[in-house]
């Protein structure tokens, strides 16, 4: 039951159905024609700016570090593969409504599919807690996101392999790089990227994702090791 769900992460809805409807595929309704609720892409979009305010409010307050530093961290924070791992603690994927399809990718699409729901659910608690939305959703994500950071900065986890190309192409080439999608595929739901990291008119390397950040990423990393950097 949902509700299980909601008591594991400590939030008293008011109306259940918005954290059922954060738990919500898109391709769970091609399925279920006669399904009432909405499918998770509005709230994961809400929840999505709400989770960047907080942790950017906190890293702002507690660190005195420059703005590189703390962008670095927060990226770490908040990005697919961190979500995704705090929705497998949360035990959110039990919870997933998606079609019979999605259901037998146990591999990087379900991870992607966990993370969105992460931000679904931080949108679904904005919502539902009216006056108090952005105080008990800061509280969930200060309890069950942001206490990853001392791992993040033990381990050295929040190293971008964007900023460090673009530092060094800067300064070997003096040319900030750029990127450019060369290929999308799949469904709307499961849409796969690969993308290209130019220095000026050069590719120097390809990336695939299942986002175009994740793809972006990807090039990057790979272009490190075709320079050599």
């Amino acid at each position: 039951m949902i509700e299980s769900l909601a008591e594991k992460i400590e939030i008293n809805f008011k109306n259940i159905d918005l954290l059922k409807q954060a738990l919500t595929h898109c391709s769970y309704l091609n399925e279920h024609k006669n399904y009432k609720l909405d499918h998770n892409e509005r709230l994961e979009f809400l929840g999505d700016a709400v989770l960047e305010l907080v942790v950017t409010d906190y890293l702002y307050k507690n660190y005195k570090n420059p703005e590189g530093e703390l962008t670095n961290w927060r990226a770490a924070l908040v990005n697919g593969e961190m979500l995704a791992k705090i929705s497998g603690k949360l035990g959110v994927e039990e919870f997933l409504l998606m079609s019979k399809g999605e259901a037998k990718d146990k591999g990087k699409a379900r991870q992607y599919l966990l993370a969105n729901a992460m931000e679904a659910i931080i949108g679904a608690i904005y919502l539902d807690q009216g006056e108090k939305g952005y105080a008990e959703s800061q509280k969930f994500i200060q309890k069950n996101i942001i206490t990853e950071l001392p791992e993040i900065l033990e381990k050295k986890l929040y190293d971008d392999p964007k900023s460090s190309f673009q530092e060094k192409a800067q300064e070997v080439s003096g040319i900030t790089p750029s990127y450019r999608v060369i290929e999308e595929s799949g469904p709307d739901h499961d849409r796969k990227f690969i993308v290209g990291v130019y220095i000026g008119n050069e590719m120097i390397a390809k990336g695939e994702g299942l986002s175009k950040q994740e793809a972006q990423r990807n090039a990057a990393a790979k272009g490190l090791e075709v320079k050599g950097w």
